[in-house]
């Protein structure tokens, strides 16, 4: 009886490693890919997202980074699928769209989702997919954080009403950064009705030493605060040692730029990553164009810095509750004129082709309506009030 006893719990031990073992063979792979490393805030804001997201779904992280919007993108995203089993591959930069298009047309039986990409919708490839999120809600309300400073340094006569103006570092003259720095802009229009803005571009997502010399530029051009959509920390550095105020992307700078940090902006991509690995682990198909918003959890404000303008929270906490319930429409028409009118009409490049043809009207009961028609942004209208100081395509 004893002999048989130990061989029946020799037996379930056994089944039982046999069973851990499988289940940690089992366990589902995701693979990233990413333009850079945790070096830049737009890549580092996707890493920390997917750390999150990937341990609280139990799904195994596997990434790549420092990947250029090349052939790499299709090698990598090979490499992912065919040495390390993923059976979602994700990539964050717009760039890698058309490589990781070609991996998905290859792997039908793999999911392909892309961050800030414009061909989904419209290739009619089942297994490929967008998402986006309407940030400029987030750079809106980040804009009426810098206006309110704006209101401050006039009322303390550190500037007049007329020097009321912010400087804003792009990357590229695209639609993704021309609906970035014109909400912005329109959120500290809102309250402070004199602001201007100067726009230097960079030709390049990442580039510090670029970065900071065009902060630097924008500051010897009279602006009084700067923001930007670039991916270094060379604009923050160049206004802290200028002691000028700056709003960030993609995270917090008040530990290396105490003095200068208003607040940041960015686009948590932890629910849109938990979206995606339940559809696959339930078998259910992935959103063609994904869009999350401020409503979400996908569009997040940091915690402003300690130089904020008296009464700021309260006016931050009265916009976010508009931009969440609809009372606050970023791209108002009323709000804002092109070349002096008012826009009643306007289509925009939503069905990408290759010469960026305006296929769609966008305009709705005096709204454009960002974010409705895809995911990626295609406001690319240039308003009053912004000057764009040089172009980089």
């Amino acid at each position: 009886m004893k002999k048989l006893f130990a061989l029946l719990l020799a037996a379930v031990l056994v089944f039982g490693m046999v069973a851990c073992g499988n289940k940690a063979e089992d366990k589902m792979k995701v693979g990233f890919i990413f333009l850079h490393d945790e070096q830049s805030t737009y890549d580092k804001n996707f890493i920390d997202a997917a750390v999150e997201a990937c341990e609280k779904m139990g799904v195994q992280m596997v990434q790549k980074t420092q990947i250029p919007e090349s052939q790499a993108c299709y090698d990598a995203a090979v490499e992912l699928i065919e040495t390390e089993g993923c059976e979602i591959i994700f990539a964050d930069s717009f760039g890698h769209e058309s490589f990781l298009l070609d991996a998905a047309k290859k792997y039908p039986d793999v999911q392909f989702c892309h961050a800030t990409g414009t061909q989904a919708h419209t290739a009619g490839v089942k297994n490929f997919h967008n998402a986006f999120a309407s940030i400029y809600q987030g750079r809106y309300a980040a804009g009426v954080v810098a206006g309110l400073k704006l209101n401050e340094m006039i009322a303390n006569n550190t500037i007049t009403a007329e020097q009321a103006k912010m400087g804003y570092v792009g990357a590229f003259t695209f639609a993704e950064v021309i609906s970035g720095y014109t909400s912005f802009y329109l959120g500290a229009k809102s309250v402070c009705p004199t602001v201007t803005m100067d726009v230097k571009f960079t030709g390049s997502w990442y580039d510090e030493t670029k970065e900071k010399q065009a902060a630097q530029s924008l500051i010897d051009g009279g602006c009084v605060l700067i923001s930007q959509h670039a991916d270094s920390m060379g604009a923050p550095t160049a206004c802290e040692t200028a002691k000028v105020p700056n709003v960030s992307y993609n995270g917090s700078t008040a530990a290396a730029c105490p003095e200068t940090f208003l607040i940041s902006s960015r686009i948590n991509w932890a629910p849109y990553f938990e979206y995606m690995i339940t559809c696959v682990k339930e078998g259910k198909e992935i959103d063609t164009d994904w869009t999350g918003t401020i409503e979400t959890g996908s569009v997040v404000l940091t915690d402003m810095g300690k130089n904020v303008a008296a009464g700021t929270k309260e006016k931050l906490d009265s916009v976010i509750a508009g931009l969440k319930d609809g009372t606050i429409n970023v791209f108002d028409t009323a709000n804002f004129t092109v070349k002096g009118e008012k826009l009643t009409s306007y289509k925009a490049d939503v069905d990408t082709d290759a010469d960026f043809t305006p296929d769609t009207e966008v305009i709705e009961n005096g709204i454009f309506q960002e974010s409705k028609f895809r995911s990626g942004p295609y406001f690319d209208a240039r308003i009053d009030g912004i000057n764009l100081l040089d172009e980089a395509y």
